[in-house]
């Protein structure tokens, strides 16, 4: 019997995903799934979703639900945490704040201002639910879906070293089936290679029968004005290799396009976009309950394409994979920091999980992921340390956010996103700092 439970089931959209896809495997024997959320009505949702799953499949699995959260991943196996601590106010705020300085974002979850301050409310959640995990299911692999991904894998690997965890995403895999699409090959005859950190790793192979595709798509690029006017086709031509990443997400990791009217303009960058998906998706999930309730549900009949599912059903049946995951760099990736979270290919088999050694990376990728950790790095030292000029200083080298803003109006922003996260906040992060 494996036992999967789902830390922020409540976050429904995601979760009915995960269900379906570990669902859809025929050979994983009989499974036990635990939901757990602190919120009792998305909680109840989830466990109807899970119900009406097992039914659909026809799965040897039960389900139940546990609103207390060292009880629901007693005996776990396997945790899959999908929290987002403050839901879509806070994610408002990490928004609303810096835009009364100016400051414009696009997802604001991994990086910049919105990543650092999402980060240091995840923190606190975080150690807690890796003190739950040591004490009562030790061997358990935790697979991490929140963001900041990079963040809170090295947070992890810095204050729980001993907890089994692989942060995962799906950027790499839909980038090289987008691509495969762009330049009409087939994905399944394709090869590929990825490293870097998460949302900004980048594609160093990417070949079919041993040939490079990128002069494939060298020319569709070349034939279309309109593909040029995107923020990722612009870095790859800038840099000599594709980033992972929607161009969304990537304007704000590089000081480069978010500061200039006329570069949103010419990259038809979406300022603000996700506030508008986050309320989407908390609009979707409310819908979802009566729909549960009244037994109206369908599940949508989607591919299976996320990682936790395919990790769950390598290491039970000894299947092996190659993915890509988010681990601390143990001499991966030999011109990144050691003990930062970077994201590289991964075997899992019936033995676990084995990070690939990726060796160097192209010293102009290098050199951005490099900025990109600084500001990772100072984060996690903020909250394990409990030192709030970190915070400031994270702020301070932040790409988008120093290119914008001046190191005063740094420090009053960031004095402000204090005061309007409060409580979310370690203690020793929750005053003003005066120079």
């Amino acid at each position: 019997m494996t036992t999967v439970c789902f830390v922020g089931a409540g976050s429904a959209v995601f979760t009915r995903q995960l269900l379906r896809d570990l669902l859809s495997f025929a050979d994983l024997g009989p499974l036990t799934l635990v939901m757990h959320d602190h919120d009792p009505r998305r909680l109840e949702l989830a466990q109807g979703l899970a119900r009406i799953a097992i039914e659909r499949h026809g799965s040897e699995a039960t389900v139940r639900a546990d609103g207390d959260r060292r009880s629901a991943l007693t005996g776990a196996d396997f945790v899959i945490n999908a929290v987002n601590i403050g839901g879509h106010a806070a994610t408002v705020t990490d928004f609303d704040v810096p835009a009364r300085y100016g400051l414009r974002q696009t997802i604001a979850d991994t990086l910049g201002v919105g990543g650092v301050f999402r980060g240091l409310r995840t923190f606190p959640f975080l150690d807690a639910l890796a003190t739950d995990i040591r004490a009562v299911c030790p061997d358990a692999w935790l697979l991490n879906y929140t963001n900041p991904m990079a963040m809170n894998i090295q947070y992890l690997a810095t204050a729980h070293p001993q907890v089994n965890v692989l942060g995962l995403c799906h950027s790499v895999f839909w980038t090289v089936h987008d691509l495969c699409e762009l330049v009409q090959v087939p994905l399944e005859q394709v090869q590929f290679h990825s490293a870097g950190v998460n949302h900004q790793a980048w594609l160093l192979r990417w070949e079919r029968d041993g040939q490079s595709l990128y002069p494939l798509l060298d020319e569709r690029i070349a034939a279309d004005a309109e593909l040029r006017r995107r923020v990722r086709v612009d870095l790859y031509r800038r840099l000599g290799f594709y980033p992972t990443e929607t161009s969304e997400h990537s304007s704000e990791y590089v000081p480069w396009y978010l500061h200039d009217d006329t570069e949103i303009e010419r990259l038809r960058i979406p300022v603000g976009d996700y506030m508008q998906i986050s309320a989407d998706n908390a609009a979707e999930i409310e819908s979802l309950i009566p729909q549960v309730a009244a037994g109206q549900y369908v599940e949508p009949d989607e591919d299976a394409v996320e990682y936790a599912p395919q990790v769950i059903h390598s290491m039970v049946t000894g299947t092996a994979r190659t993915i890509q995951a988010t681990v601390a760099n143990t001499g991966l990736i030999g011109n990144l920091a050691a003990g930062a979270g970077v994201e590289v290919p991964c075997v899992v088999d019936q033995d676990g999980a084995r990070p690939v050694a990726v060796g160097d990376l192209p010293p102009q990728c290098a050199a951005l992921n490099r900025q990109f950790l600084s500001v990772v790095g100072l984060t996690v030292q903020a909250a394990v340390q409990g030192r709030p000029d970190h915070v400031r200083q994270a702020m301070m080298v932040d790409p988008n956010t120093c290119a914008t803003l001046s190191v005063d109006a740094i420090w009053r922003l960031a004095d402000d996103m204090v005061a309007a996260h409060g409580d979310r906040l370690p203690p020793a992060l929750r005053e003003p700092l005066a120079l």
